[in-house]
């Protein structure tokens, strides 16, 4: 567990990937990125998940110190339900808090997410909110 402190900076650490390849988003698509602190003292795994049947369900998230959720992203899927019991619509985003990790979540912000339905797009978005940056060609597939 992280305090909420030591988790809003893993945020806010301005992020490289490790080895940039090309981002090729297919269907069926579960593959993980390895990605640094811009000063090399930590490191975070950027993991990218896309369904096979509705291809418009995704999953984008940012990992620190190995396992612990910081940001994810969900859309197209299924609405989410907090642990007060509050729901949120299906396109929703986790950030760690303290005491709860990633059980907790709130709509994704349309000013920050410009459109969920464009994925490569969604991407992006989801890299600049999480300070990652020399983000790779990012290739949208339908097969």
């Amino acid at each position: 567990m992280l305090t909420q402190a030591e988790a809003d900076a893993l945020i806010a650490a301005d992020k490289d990937f490790v080895d940039p390849q090309p981002i090729y988003l297919k269907p069926g698509l579960d593959e993980s990125h390895d990605l640094q602190s811009k000063d090399r003292r930590e490191r975070f795994i950027l993991d990218i998940w896309r369904g096979t049947i509705r291809l418009s369900k995704a999953r984008y998230q940012t990992r620190g110190r190995k396992a612990i959720i910081l940001v994810r992203l969900d859309f197209g899927g299924a609405p989410h339900t907090n642990p007060d019991e509050s729901q949120v619509g299906p396109d929703h985003m986790h950030v760690y808090r303290e005491g709860y990790e990633d059980r907790w979540a709130v709509a994704a912000d349309p000013a920050e997410f410009h459109d969920l339905k464009d994925m490569g797009l969604a991407l992006e978005d989801f890299c600049v909110f999480c300070h990652i940056q020399g983000v790779p060609q990012i290739q949208v597939s339908l097969i």
